[in-house]
């Protein structure tokens, strides 16, 4: 039975970048070597390298315009601290979003190097809404937000004008939706969503506004370190580099964003039309605030819960379960994910209305 793959991260990626990447590991680039054993020095290695951050650049409209693009290791969770430590001045201040689980956990390791302004959050409300009508100060060394919020379902539709740098966290909505990414001075996203496996995250940064600090940076956390070393300062993860690059290259192929956003616009239409019109279930995110990337859900009736789930789980539907934080469901529709997978679903819950 054909899956329909809702998991929030890691993935569903496009089957040809499965194909692909499988070759690679048996046999990367007709080399006799696996992905999985070939030196990040080698020739074929440092090409990956170099298309991968070239095209991420390319995608995101940022080519020559001062802009590099890294391939790191920690996940989204350490740029939480690399940020402020590359950004935050001796002595001085940030500025911060709190719209969700991440945007929180950013928060908590900026206020290590610093004072740390939060201008608007949504927590008391568990976070449904984006906070809107809040000021930056004009004084702080950096503003940070989180585009798309995972656990919770809701997404910026639009940002701020601040004459300070702007950092944002894409992690889930990277390469989804047509944006000006010139706004952004740093853009930040783990893979394992829209991009390729867990194990890299990509950083994308306008040289201009690092080495303003007067901080002494370990290297291994010094934006400008990674740079100089083409994102080679220590052993790259290979594999999951590689798979990002042939997700980048079948997002070109599509057409690029533009392209994909259509799509993912067609999707979450699909879905929350039948969310607003079905009276077994209600939306946990403020409409104007809802994701495209994931939807949140949930039972007007929590009787029909034992239903439900044989339901969607007969149906091939799997990692729509919500999280523990919002409970209900979660769907999922990153990039990969084909719009017939979503009228599965759709399908699923008129099935339910119809047997209730």
């Amino acid at each position: 039975m054909k899956k329909h793959n809702y998991s929030a991260g890691p993935c569903i990626l496009p089957q040809e970048v499965f194909e692909k990447a499988a070759q690679a590991v048996l046999n990367f680039n007709n080399s006799g070597l696996s992905i999985l054993e070939i030196s990040h020095r080698s020739a074929d290695f440092v090409a990956v390298m170099e298309e991968a951050r070239n095209l991420a650049l390319e995608l995101l409209g940022l080519e020559g315009k001062g802009y590099q693009a890294l391939f790191l290791q920690g996940g989204a969770s350490l740029e939480f601290l690399r940020v402020p430590q590359n950004l935050m001045q001796e002595n001085g201040k940030a500025a911060y979003l709190d719209s969700g689980t991440w945007a929180n956990s950013a928060i908590k390791e900026a206020k290590a190097f610093g004072e740390t302004i939060v201008v608007g959050s949504s927590k008391e409300a568990n976070y449904t809404f984006i906070p809107k009508e809040y000021t930056i100060p004009s004084d702080a060394n950096y503003f940070h937000c989180t585009s798309n919020n995972t656990i919770f379902g809701t997404q910026m539709k639009s940002f701020p004008q601040t004459s300070v740098p702007v950092v944002c966290d894409m992690s889930s909505d990277i390469f989804s939706r047509s944006l000006d990414f010139s706004k952004f001075d740093i853009i930040y996203a783990g893979a394992q969503k829209n991009m390729g496996p867990a194990g890299v995250t990509l950083v994308v940064i306008k040289e201009e506004v690092l080495g303003k600090t007067g901080r002494n940076i370990p290297n291994i956390l010094n934006y400008q370190q990674h740079i100089a070393k083409e994102s080679m300062y220590n052993t790259p993860p290979v594999f999951a580099v590689y798979t990002s690059l042939l997700t980048l290259q079948w997002l070109k192929s599509k057409g690029g964003i533009a392209v994909i956003e259509k799509e993912n616009e067609a999707k979450a239409a699909l879905l929350y039309t039948e969310i607003d019109r079905n009276p077994l279930f209600k939306g946990a995110a403020n409409k104007e605030d809802r994701s495209i990337m994931n939807a949140t859900f949930l039972l007007a009736d929590e009787n029909h819960k034992e239903t439900f789930d044989k339901m969607w789980k007969a149906a091939g539907i799997s990692g729509i379960n919500g999280h523990r934080s919002v409970g209900g469901y979660r769907a999922s529709m990153y990039n990969a994910l084909p719009i017939e997978s979503v009228q599965v679903l759709v399908n699923v819950m008129k099935e339910l209305e119809n047997e209730i």
